[in-house]
Order: structure tokens, then C-alpha cells, then sequence
């Protein structure tokens, strides 16, 4: 290899990551990695051997690491390298990334990093600074000590929390929250997604944890990493891989009729996968039922994960929850088609019964299901609304996504009814 990345899990390193003189890209598992039981794959697309990856094999769960569409293209344009090149953008920014890897040049160990209190917390100036950057910055990339990546098309930025107060890392140090300015063209954002996760919450879906806050009158997302954990002061990173990655899809191709992953083959790859698929299998589900009935068409093969756990891989908690049906600059086509369906004017009794079909699962039960997140959908939307308004954030857009919620839920419960009364 020309130029190569080593590729460490906690302080043990998996393998290669590197370039050879003709810019293609592979990975090669390290022989004490691939020879040790306990040490799993980084990835279902990789599995453990002895022989390297081509481009083609490693490329998807690679670049599955970095940011994607404008993100990428500008954090190549600050870094100097082109958009194109997955190991430039790894070399500079794969310090810090989802799941439990990090990358550092050949010879190079990972910074130890031992809980003390390294950094300080942004002052409200230098947070706003972050806010204004970070849609031409994406990851502050570039900035000296700071080798940090999330996937994603929407600005982001991996954090830490010193008190309760937005610092950021140290060298070697796991992010634990994730910040996210409001998209500058699609207004009340950050409503909108804390609006949209808060509800998931409370219908009992597994999300992760968002806190809307401002600093002066700038409003911004908290979100809370689930790919880390803490222990005694010390936080671990776990490992974790989206079904793009889990499937060897690589991220440009994302959205189902771009050869990105179905219900049919996320459902096939948690009955396949996990170490408690009847568990997973209704997780997914609801899922795929929330995201119809609140109008998040962008729910796509990027926004489903699999955690990685000491007892085995589960599917991740949700991320990245919008109502996208909000702002008609969105398609309102579904990511991923339920049951033939790529809209809600589509969704009619028969729907039920050709999703039951793709899934494997009884239309019984995903007809109760509709039913129960129905009721629960419209009982939260508006207590959530006011209680973040009541925060200080927008109440015109909080109760325009109420009312948006509790409308579409309305709508496909009466499908379910229909069916029902029509013996489907």
C-alpha cells in the first residue's frame, strides 16, 4: 500500500485501512483480530479472513464513516482534498467516528484520553461561532486537534459535555452528544425534530435523547450519542454499522429506488442478525409504522443502524426523526415503500396485507400496531408541542406539527378500519 490508516478498536487494532499507487482503497483484517473468537467483524459486509478487501467489498462501510452530499463536498473543499477520495477524508477526519472505530495514520497510537477535563466549555460567542460555521465547516474540519466524522447530509457536530455546558473534544476523547444547527432553507428544524423524537419516545419506540436549547435567540438540537457509554467517570465507545453498511450499499445509494435497502431486506437482515430478532423485528416495525404516520419520507438505509452489544447486535435506537412532510421543498415519497405505498394517498386496506407479505409478519399484528401508535400519536402530539413551546421555542410550528401528526395518523388508522370491516 502507498498510504495506509490503521484501524483500532480501543486500544487493540483490527486492521489495514489503506491506498495503493493506483488511488484504490482496501482493508485487511489484522491476524491477531481475525484469529481471536472474541473479536467480531467490523462489519456483516466484512467478515472476518484473511484476505484484503477490494474497493468494492470495504468501499461501502468506509465511506459509510464520512458525511455525505454538500456536507462532503465542503468539508473536501476546507481540507483541500476531492470530494471523491473516501481516505483523504478518513485521514483527516476519521479520529472520531459512529460505532467503536477510530483511524490514525500508520504508527501512530490513539491519543490516550484518561476522564480528566482536558477542554473548556464554548462560551455563548464561541458557540454561536460554531452555529455560523458549521454550515460551511461541516465538522469544524480542518481545525487543529479536531479529526472528527458523522454520515449524514445535514451540518452536525460531535461533542462533549463539561457540566451540562457544549465543550469541544480533547485529542483521543469519545464524543458523547451530537449538535445540530437548524437547516438554514426548511424553517423550525430544530422544533421539528425535537417535536418528532420526543413523540417516538412517547409512543415507546427506542430513540435517542434530544434536548432543544438556544443560546441567545439561536436555536439548536442536543442529541445524545447511543454509540457510547459510561462507566466510572470513562466513556466507551460501541460499535455500531447502518444497514447500508450492514448490506454493502455504498452511501450514495441509499434510498430504496436507488438499490438502497427495503423493509424487505432490513427485516431479512434483523431475523438474520441479532441475537433477539422477535425483539428487533417489532422495534423495525414501529418504525417503519411512525415514520408513515408522521410524514418522515426521508427515513432511509443510513437511519436504521445495528448495535453492536456484549450480547449481541440489536437494531439502534432512532435517529434523525422529521417530519418532512412539514416543508414542501421535501418529496413527500417515502425512502423506503410500505407495502407498495410511496405516499400516504396510497396507503389504502390492501397496503396492510402486501407489507405483512414483504416483512414476513402477521397483518394481524401490524394492523394492531397501527392501531396502538395511532392512539398514542394522537394523545402526546399536543402535550409534546406545548411542552416544548413552553421552552421557548416556536409554539406556530409546534402545534402545525401536531395537528400535521395527529392528522396522518387519523388517516391511516381508517385504512386499518377499512381492512378490518372488509375481512382483508
Amino acid at each position: 500500500m502507498k498510504k495506509s490508516l490503521t484501524v483500532w478498536w480501543d486500544a487493540r487494532v483490527v486492521g489495514t485501512f489503506g491506498l495503493d499507487a493506483h488511488g484504490d482503497i482496501g482493508f485487511a483484517y489484522d491476524p491477531g483480530w481475525t484469529n481471536d473468537p472474541g473479536c467480531p467483524p467490523i462489519s456483516l459486509s466484512l467478515p472476518k479472513r484473511e484476505q484484503p478487501f477490494n474497493r468494492r467489498e470495504c468501499r461501502p462501510f468506509f465511506a459509510g464513516l464520512l458525511p455525505e452530499e454538500v456536507q462532503r463536498a465542503e468539508a473536501a473543499r476546507t481540507l483541500g482534498v476531492s470530494p471523491g477520495n473516501d481516505f483523504a477524508l478518513l485521514e483527516k477526519l476519521g479520529g472520531d467516528v459512529a460505532g467503536a472505530l477510530t483511524l490514525w495514520p500508520d504508527g501512530e497510537r490513539p491519543p490516550l484520553y484518561d476522564g480528566d477535563l482536558a477542554t473548556e466549555p464554548l462560551g455563548d460567542n464561541a458557540l454561536r461561532n460554531v452555529l455560523d460555521t458549521l454550515p460551511t465547516r461541516p465538522l469544524l474540519a480542518g481545525e487543529k486537534g479536531l479529526r472528527l466524522s458523522l454520515a449524514g447530509a445535514q451540518a452536525k457536530l460531535p461533542v462533549v459535555l463539561i457540566e451540562g455546558a457544549i465543550a469541544l473534544p480533547a485529542p483521543g476523547q469519545p464524543t458523547t452528544h451530537i449538535l445540530k444547527p437548524p437547516i438554514p432553507r426548511l424553517p423550525g428544524t430544530t422544533e421539528n425534530e425535537a417535536f418528532t423524537m420526543r413523540l417516538a419516545a412517547a409512543a415507546g419506540l427506542p430513540v435517542a435523547a434530544v434536548e432543544p436549547r438556544r443560546v441567545g435567540d439561536r436555536p439548536f438540537l442536543l442529541v445524545t450519542r447511543y454509540d457510547r457509554t459510561s462507566a466510572n467517570g470513562l466513556v466507551r465507545r460501541v460499535h455500531q454499522e447502518d444497514f447500508c453498511q450492514a448490506l454493502g450499499i455504498a452511501p450514495e445509494l441509499k434510498y430504496a429506488a436507488e438499490g438502497g435497502p427495503t423493509f424487505k431486506s432490513g427485516f431479512a437482515l434483523l431475523r438474520s442478525s441479532t441475537a433477539r430478532p422477535a425483539l428487533e423485528l417489532l422495534k423495525l416495525l414501529d418504525a417503519a409504522l411512525f415514520n408513515l404516520m408522521v410524514g418522515n419520507a426521508d427515513a432511509h438505509g443510513k437511519n436504521f443502524s445495528l448495535l453492536y452489544e456484549a450480547e449481541g447486535r440489536s437494531l439502534a435506537p432512532l435517529y434523525d426523526l422529521l417530519c418532512t412532510v412539514a416543508y414542501p421543498e421535501i418529496s413527500p415519497k417515502l425512502a423506503m415503500k410500505v407495502g407498495g405505498a410511496a405516499q400516504i394517498d396510497q396507503v389504502t386496506e390492501k397496503t396492510w396485507r402486501h407489507f405483512s407479505e414483504d416483512i414476513a409478519m402477521g397483518a394481524v399484528l401490524i394492523r394492531r400496531r397501527v392501531g396502538e401508535l395511532a392512539h398514542a400519536i394522537d394523545t402526546a402530539a399536543p402535550t409534546i408541542a406545548n411542552d416544548i413551546a413552553a421552552m421557548g421555542f416556536d409554539k406556530a410550528v409546534l402545534d402545525s406539527l401536531a395537528v400535521t401528526v395527529k392528522e396522518r395518523a387519523a388517516r391511516i388508522f381508517d385504512t386499518v378500519a377499512k381492512a378490518r370491516a372488509g375481512g382483508q
